[in-house]
């Protein structure tokens, strides 16, 4: 019950380290180098909850879904909040199965369970009205123009890499599962949850629930679900080893350490920018501001060793 609790989150590029068209095979093998790493947290005493994007999936999901549904009518086209459903069952399938085998191999004792997680967002969150979040696969400009066209698609060009389909992604509220993660953790287990942000769904009037289109950003709803089972450290784990100021630049600047005020100034000073670092920043800084310790930013392959103070850039609190 005294251990502490990280949370690490998976961003869902990281699954594909056979390209854009990873096979499940590959998919698995890049699942269990990650579980090595997350085995290392569990076997040095910390409770884990193991959060995951899911970008390039949902949309591969929606993308097939609508596909499917043009050939064969009868077939329902998917909404975002059953193609977010859908992620979390097969990502967590993965996840969960090779990280459950690697701790049985080490003979670490504990289950690993995978919760469908639905997030509450506000209906009348303006981002409802500014699709920004890129899913699925990156196309040419000319792809771009005529799926836009055939599908009513919002198509933005993303950090030079392609074009991408954008949708909406609403601020987390809170989660309809947090105390009941919370409970797995006092019992043991290590917790997969909030993955690819989690189901978003409303509150109706009455008091019911209702899935809507958006896709929540991960590094969102990791901060707010840490600093909902009392967190000490978030692991955000993404595409590069270190934060990086004048990103790009002849006079790049890997970060070994900051805290929360120099982060807050390179945020304002556009060090960072929305379409990459940004939001995991201002994820970063939420969670700090809630009560948590600490932040890694790492690697998913050079998470182990960051944690162990080999690597990656750590934001503290203020003072």
């Amino acid at each position: 019950m005294n251990s502490p609790t990280a949370v690490v989150a998976i961003g869902g590029n990281a699954l594909l380290d056979g390209g854009p068209t990873a096979t499940i095979a590959e998919q698995f093998e890049a699942a269990r180098r990650i579980a090595s790493g997350l085995c290392e947290l569990v076997e040095s005493g910390w409770r884990l909850v193991v959060t995951h994007g899911n970008g390039p999936q949902v949309g591969f999901i929606k993308r097939r879904s609508d596909l499917v549904a043009d050939l064969a009518p009868e077939l329902p086209h998917l909404g975002l909040d059953m193609c977010v459903a859908d992620s979390q069952g097969s990502i967590g399938y993965i996840l969960g199965s090779t990280l459950a085998g690697e701790l049985r191999a080490r003979g670490v004792p504990g289950q690993v369970a995978a919760v469908l997680t639905h997030t509450v967002v506000d209906g009348d969150d303006p981002a409802f009205g500014r699709p920004s979040k890129p899913i699925g696969s990156f196309y040419s400009a000319a792809d771009a123009r005529r799926l836009a066209h055939e599908h009513r698609w919002t198509i933005v060009e993303d950090s030079g890499r392609g074009w991408r389909r954008v949708v909406p992604s609403p601020r987390p509220r809170r989660f309809l599962e947090q105390h009941a993660v919370r409970d797995l953790l006092d019992a043991g287990h290590v917790v997969i949850a909030a993955g690819g942000g989690g189901i978003p769904v409303v509150e109706e009037a009455d008091g019911r629930y209702r899935g809507v289109e958006a896709v929540i950003d991960k590094d969102f709803a990791s901060a707010l679900l840490g600093t909902a089972v009392d967190a000490e450290v978030l692991v955000i784990a993404t595409g590069v080893d270190r934060i990086a100021v004048r990103f790009g630049h002849p006079d790049q600047r890997f970060l070994d350490r900051l805290d929360a005020a120099q982060a807050r100034r390179h945020l304002a000073d556009g060090e960072f920018p929305a379409g990459s670092m940004g939001p995991k920043i201002e994820a970063a800084l939420g969670f700090l501001d809630a009560g948590g310790r600490e932040v890694l930013v790492t690697s998913p392959a050079t998470m182990a060793q960051a944690w162990a103070g080999g690597g990656g850039t750590r934001i503290a609190s203020t003072g």
